[in-house]
């Protein structure tokens, strides 16, 4: 199962637009944003790692002008926190991973008074961005080029789901990236806060992966950062993996 998911976050960063492989790792650069969570490098599932590989890939983030970060299962690279600690990276996060499949998917009833469904078109994508940033503590707006990243991700396979409101308003949003070999991430699972509380999160999580199984993947999985967000995630069908790590130097 470990390598599995880490196979899917290896071939979802070499679709970032400017990709590179920097020895055992891959770093998925993508020039029009300096995000953090999107411009990241994750090792190859089983790649032995040196000392040297992990001078080489700080330099590759030095040169493309981001920060060095990196995110990977840990029992998939079992010596290179040691190696990135010796390096100066610092523990971000640890988030233990939850997989859901086709037969144990529960898709809950969509709360009254609003609809769950794919933006299709620009204006509905930078909506869902906009809200997703807001549900996760950021500024309620979004760029063409949010909405753009969004449409590459859709036209490749992937998908986005956003929850909309009577009045229109976009109260949240989620997202999953094109399967490889049968598995997806679902992530950016995320709601507003004047609207929580109503069953949308759990509505949008199932919707997403649905969409996924119908597409023919067969495990899909994501994280949760609280007790919260983990009981959503339960009640819709997905269960305790593994463990994720996230490291990154100043």
């Amino acid at each position: 199962m470990d390598s599995r998911i880490q196979q899917s976050v290896v071939a979802n960063l070499s679709g970032r637009p400017a990709a590179a492989e920097v020895g055992p790792f891959v770093f998925g650069l993508d020039p029009s944003t300096d995000s953090p969570h999107i411009n990241y490098a994750s090792p190859r599932p089983g790649a032995a790692v040196t000392e040297a590989d992990v001078t080489e890939l700080v330099a590759a983030f030095r040169a493309a002008g981001r920060r060095p970060r990196l995110e990977y299962v840990v029992n998939c690279a079992p010596g290179l926190e040691a190696l990135l600690a010796a390096a100066g990276f610092g523990v971000e996060e640890q988030h233990e991973y939850l997989v859901c499949e086709a037969g144990t998917l529960t898709l809950p009833v969509v709360p009254a008074g609003f609809a769950v469904r794919e933006p299709d078109a620009d204006p509905e994508r930078v909506a869902m961005v906009a809200a997703q940033n807001e549900a996760f503590g950021g500024e309620p707006t979004a760029t063409d080029e949010d909405a753009a990243r969004v449409l590459r991700s859709q036209s490749r396979g992937g998908v986005a789901i956003m929850a909309v409101a009577a009045d229109g308003t976009c109260a949240g949003g989620g997202t999953a990236v094109a399967p490889n070999d049968g598995v997806s991430e679902v992530g950016g699972i995320g709601v507003r806060p004047a609207y929580r509380r109503r069953g949308l999160a759990g509505a949008i999580t199932a919707a997403v992966t649905e969409r996924l199984f119908a597409a023919g993947a067969d495990l899909a999985w994501l994280e949760a950062s609280g007790e919260d967000s983990w009981r959503v995630y339960e009640r819709v069908g997905y269960r305790p993996a593994g463990r994720r790590l996230y490291m990154s130097l100043d």
